[in-house]
């Protein structure tokens, strides 16, 4: 078997760069090094084929620790298994041989060009965002946290309930975020509701009934019970259709009799048609290899059988799947363009036919059934532009270029005026939509939040379904004054998706300030140092980085909005929130006058500073920088260099000049690493695939390890003193598939 020489490869929900060592899902990095990124490398190499055991030893163990080969090899599976979602019992991706090796046996698909840029966490869109006018809010009466201190009320948190209900009201009068979409009709002014689409979980790829009162979805579950299933909008009794683990991309026919989705066999895909009540054998329309080969396959059960059809050697490049609204036609993705299938004749025609070196995918019916959606990825660059081409071909018409990273189809609003699609633009998936009237702006879709990817629009009934990451996000806390060092849970369960939770200490170390979606949407939460007595700060939706003030009676976060993202400053005794300027991730200045920020106003990410009065911005920043913190003597400002994966700490001095990088400090993110008085806490990978807190010394300019943690944290907060640190940890990862009603 011919070997790929790229680096760079594709399966499943995975990227990975082999020469590198970085491995993502949906955008989104995960750690992965030492044997089991080793082992990966070499099952994706040859994937399809028997790697058998003496072959890892030799390769990853040296001689003389043959011994403890057998336990180290499935102890590195294990951990690779893990960080894939995969099992032994029920593998998608790594397949054991017994007594013999490990066989790949999903998709790979190798790219000639880079990989997608590692996501960030809620503050940082992936690429730079064109200059925004800063909204000027008129919000008066006004209260700076720079005060003198005869009017400062020290050790008061806790706001009377008139005040905190005055407080929430006004936040969510002035920050929410307005949708453009909206008119003067009162069916327009119902507000949207989302919510889990079922109570089972691990459901995703939801596509509606022709009506818009039921629903298909795909179902991985390593308990047993995946497959297609079908259920009622509202109903937690999903009726399942198949039991292959490897079907997936449901759609329904116009008339709501049948259900095409596609399957996975080895390396080939085929694409399937069940009745939608579950009656009559499922029927083969189209087989073939990722190769390009047909492969012949056995009689399909008896029942209602429809004829297999050969596709004249054309592979099936992707899953994803659509239905003409007339019946007529099937739309897939094929290596080289897009394809319609005819449900009449069972002729294959080329629709599209893609360059070399990009891809066409994701075809998507318009609701008048005359054009067909579809993103075309080019794989060089990793630029993504939606179009859309006539049912009879011909020219294409470009619809949107998208800087950031399409994660699943795009699809058309239920009226045709607008394409809805998720993207990685701002860190994590989220959903977007554009007009097709003025396609030059993308507003997020508010009411999804992030992570969100595979919309569905039902052409009836306003509603939007969507897939959502659940990970069921904790804060954790050590005492780094402890002999053991001991972690412990301080607030379980902040978000119940990948973003937060951003725990941060009061400068007094009294008060812990984090982000939380328990209460639906994301917003600032504080409660005590050790998590106990919370109460919600905002209603705005999409808060996010909370930053306290040196006097501990105001906080800084930012707030994601049509306009692009804000900083806001709240005061926790006596006025209300204030938008201070366009950016994210904001930090207060030692004598509490500043508010630094990260913006790509002028094209690439700098660190800023802004009056935290309010006023004109000043940059701090020449050649990069992302969420500043500064030094509590209040004579350097530091930051990450960019918001990627595992970025250099820099410092520039406080009043301007050279910027230099801090040498031994590497942490994980951009928000995995807090000064304290002496020196720099940082978490970041190291002694193998293990989660290291460090400390860098001021005095001394060296890094010692103080502690191992069980998994790498995104967020680090930490008290000023240095003595106890707060960090995300997660929980178990499933995916959900959730529901928005009255979406317009």
């Amino acid at each position: 078997m011919t070997r790929n020489e790229s680096s760079r490869a594709r399966f499943g929900a995975y990227e990975v760069d082999l020469h590198t060592h970085e491995l993502w899902k949906f955008g989104t990095r995960i750690k992965l090094v030492g044997q089991p990124f080793e082992i990966l490398s070499m099952l994706l190499r040859r994937a399809g084929e028997l790697v058998t055991r003496d072959e890892m030893r030799s390769r990853l163990w040296p001689s003389d620790t043959f011994v403890d080969f057998n336990h180290g090899l499935n102890a590195a599976v294990n951990k690779l298994r893990d960080s894939l979602s995969d099992s032994a019992e029920h593998p998608r991706y790594i397949e054991t041989l017994p007594r013999r090796g490990y066989r790949f046996i999903g998709q790979v698909d190798w790219l000639e060009g880079q990989l997608l840029v590692p996501a960030q966490r809620n503050c940082a869109p992936a690429a730079p965002v064109e200059p925004q006018p800063v909204p000027q809010l008129s919000l008066e009466p006004e209260l700076s946290c720079a005060a003198s201190p005869a009017h400062r009320v020290r050790g008061r948190y806790f706001i009377g309930a008139g005040l905190l209900c005055t407080l929430l009201i006004t936040v969510a009068l002035f920050l929410r975020p307005v949708s453009p979409f909206g008119n003067a009709d009162p069916a327009h002014a119902v507000t949207e509701h989302t919510r889990p689409l079922l109570a089972i979980s691990d459901t995703a790829y939801p596509a509606f009934s022709p009506d818009g009162n039921s629903i298909a979805f795909r179902r991985y579950s390593y308990a047993g019970g995946s497959g297609i299933y079908v259920s009622p909008v509202g109903s937690d009794s999903p009726q399942q259709l198949t039991s292959n683990e490897e079907d997936d991309c449901p759609v329904w026919s116009p008339d709501g009799r049948f259900i095409a989705f596609t399957r996975r066999i080895g390396r080939s895909y085929a694409i399937h048609i069940i009745a939608s009540d579950g009656g009559g054998a499922e029927k083969r329309k189209a087989e073939a290899r990722i190769e390009g080969r047909f492969t012949s396959v056995s009689p399909p059960p008896s029942g209602l059988v429809d004829q297999e059809l050969s596709t004249g050697g054309i592979s099936l490049a992707r899953g994803e799947l659509d239905w003409s609204p007339d019946g007529k036609f099937i739309a897939f993705s094929g290596s080289d363009g897009l394809y319609l299938l005819s449900r009449t004749d069972s002729s294959v025609r080329r629709l599209t036919e893609a360059p070399q070196s990009t891809q066409d995918w994701g075809p998507a019916f318009s609701p008048d059934g005359k054009r067909v959606l579809f993103v075309r990825d080019n794989q060089l660059d990793l630029s993504n532009e939606i179009r859309s081409v006539s049912v009879g071909g011909g020219d294409w018409t470009g619809i949107f270029s998208e800087r950031g990273k399409i994660t699943s189809p795009p699809q058309w609003s239920y009226d045709g005026r607008f394409v809805i699609f998720s993207s990685n633009r701002n860190g994590h998936p989220a959903l977007w939509r554009i007009s097709l009237d003025s396609p030059a702006e993308a507003i997020q879709v508010s009411e999804a939040g992030s992570p969100a990817w595979d919309p569905a629009v039902s052409r009836r009934g306003y509603r939007l379904a969507f897939e959502r990451l659940m990970r069921s996000l904790s804060i954790w806390q050590m005492d780094l004054t402890e002999s053991d060092k001991r972690s412990y849970l301080a607030v379980s369960s902040t978000s119940d998706t990948d973003q937060g939770p951003g725990p941060q200490f009061s400068a007094d170390g009294q008060k812990l300030a984090y982000m939380s979606d328990r209460s639906g949407t994301m917003e600032i939460w504080i409660a005590n140092r050790d998590g106990s007595n919370p109460f919600q700060l905002t209603a705005v939706g999409g808060a996010g980085t909370p930053r306290w003030s040196p006097d501990n009676g105001a906080i800084a976060f930012d707030v994601g909005s049509n306009s692009g993202p804000r900083v806001v400053l709240v005061n926790l005794h006596s006025g209300v929130p204030r938008t201070l300027a366009e950016g994210v991730c904001p930090s207060f200045s030692r004598d509490g006058k500043w508010i630094y920020f990260a913006s790509a106003r002028l094209g690439d990410w700098q660190v800023w500073k802004v009056p935290s009065t309010g006023g004109s911005a000043l940059q701090v920043t020449r050649h990069g920088g992302h969420a500043a913190l500064e030094s509590l003597d209040g004579q350097w400002v530091f930051y990450a260099k960019n918001a990627m994966a595992e970025p250099e700490i820099w410092r520039v001095p406080v009043h301007g000049g050279e910027e230099s990088p801090v040498p031994l400090v590497r942490p994980g993110s951009w928000a995995s690493w807090q000064v304290t008085k002496s020196g720099i806490l940082f978490v970041g990978p190291s002694l193998g695939h293990q989660a290291v807190l460090s400390f860098y010394d001021f005095a001394h300019q060296r890094t010692t390890t103080l502690a191992v943690l069980k998994h790498t944290p995104f967020w680090l907060g930490a008290t000023t003193d240095g003595k106890l640190v707060a960090f995300d940890q997660p929980g178990q990862e499933q995916s959900q598939a959730m529901l928005v009603e009255n979406f317009r």
